[in-house]
């Protein structure tokens, strides 16, 4: 099937063999993909388990089991080795491996008569930006994305513009270009472009369009894009004291933070009552926020919750990072529809906006955990990563608990001081 892609030209990516989704992962395997893998005949010699030990049973009555690929001690996959490299690709090829890590790190969404291609930052090389450009990739694309978009994609429905509104295809494709252009816009921070992006949206969310379309839509969205400069300019405002986000605000987003910093792989949790208890004493802690932050993966200790709350500042070098990120995300409407829960625009745009102060909470956990009061791009990259593997993946992120607090934080007017408190430096 001939599939027509639009690819995210801003964004290059080759693997340079980190092993870091081998490690991140956990990989959910088709039967057909089980039995092919055990056919292949794995022996202690080749460095792997044997048999079955090279799956783990993750959910599934006993009769309809669901497998995923096991996980080493140390969090690797079975098949990774020492250099960092598949097993399977190296013994049988590429087209050996399992399809998902085929896939991986690109997304595939509908996007009306075309597929529009995203890319998944919890990869390091997406993050650094590494690597060749979509352009030099779109022969492998095109021949992943033959295997993963389902016949009749062209069938299935835009999502929803908010909770009232739903346009067709061309219009949807419309605000998913200006909230695109709001954020390409040149010279001033990404801070400013979210909140920009954030406050147009807002006056979308509030408004009816039965009879905006085409053309008039296109001179609406311009209209409360100038609209959104004019209430923002281009003036970088040093928060005060009373940009503080709310005591309830800072619970919400503890919690919010605490899910984007969790590893949910096989290696990273306690399994049973006692990972249970575990997880409901991390999150009490969360949300009271006093005394330590809980290290809930290899990378953090534990530090005082009120360290994190001082300036940090921004590390300016990594302005093109995000402005990278969250372009790549619009363009692959991997914010919103079938691509994120089923999520509104409007919201999923809220929600995108979040991972931006999640983030940097999660950098600066990383920054005191190895006893620095500043921020480095490499804390960001880092922390990007660890915040990106869940963003769209996690079923947490779909809940009706998460999505509340997405619009609680939304509801208050908290996400744009979340997003000034957490860019502030120590002069603030």
């Amino acid at each position: 099937m001939a599939v027509s892609l639009t690819l995210p030209t801003i964004q290059n990516w080759s693997c340079h063999n980190c092993g870091g989704c081998c490690r991140q992962h956990a990989i959910e395997i088709t039967a057909e993909e089980r039995q092919r893998i055990l056919s292949q005949a794995w022996t202690e010699q080749d460095g792997t388990p044997t048999g079955n030990a090279l799956f783990e049973w993750h959910a599934g009555p006993p009769w309809a089991k669901r497998y995923r690929l096991a996980h080493r001690d140390d969090g690797a996959c079975v098949f990774l080795n020492e250099q960092g490299l598949c097993r399977i690709h190296a013994k049988f090829g590429e087209s050996a491996k399992p399809l998902a890590c085929r896939v991986y790190p690109y997304a595939f969404h509908p996007a009306g008569k075309k597929v529009t291609v995203s890319l998944r930052f919890s990869c390091p090389s997406v993050v650094a930006n590494r690597g060749r450009t979509m352009s030099q990739n779109s022969d492998d694309i095109r021949q992943i994305a033959r295997a993963v978009v389902p016949d009749g994609f062209e069938k299935m429905p835009p999502p929803q513009i908010s909770v009232r509104e739903r346009v067709d295809w061309p219009d949807t494709l419309r605000f998913v270009d200006a909230i695109d252009a709001t954020l390409a816009t040149p010279c001033i921070p990404i801070s400013l472009k979210l909140q920009r992006t954030l406050f147009w949206l807002n006056l979308v969310d509030q408004a009816r369009f039965e009879k905006l379309s085409g053309t008039r839509l296109r001179e609406f969205l311009d209209l409360i894009r100038q609209a959104a400069d004019d209430e923002l300019p281009d003036v970088i405002h040093q928060p005060d004291a009373d940009a503080k986000p709310s005591a309830i605000a800072g619970v919400q987003f503890r919690l919010l933070a605490a899910q984007y910093a969790r590893k949910d792989t096989a290696a990273g949790r306690s399994s049973g009552w006692r990972g249970r208890w575990n997880l409901f004493r991390a999150a009490t802690r969360f949300a009271r926020g006093s005394g330590n932050v809980p290290a809930l993966q290899t990378s953090f200790r534990e530090v005082p919750f009120e360290t994190l709350e001082q300036p940090f500042g921004f590390p300016s070098e990594c302005e093109e990072l995000w402005t990278r990120y969250f372009r790549v995300k619009v363009q692959g409407l991997h914010f919103c529809g079938a691509a994120y829960y089923d999520i509104p625009l409007v919201e999923g745009f809220q929600s995108l906006s979040l991972i931006f102060p999640a983030t940097l909470w999660i950098a600066r956990w990383l920054a005191a955990s190895r006893d620095r009061k500043t921020l480095t791009p490499e804390d960001v990259a880092q922390a990007l990563s660890i915040a990106d593997h869940h963003h769209g993946y996690s079923p947490l992120f779909g809940t009706i608990g998460f999505r509340q607090r997405v619009r609680t934080l939304s509801q208050l007017g908290e996400i744009p001081k979340l997003i000034n408190w957490y860019t502030r430096t120590a002069t603030d």
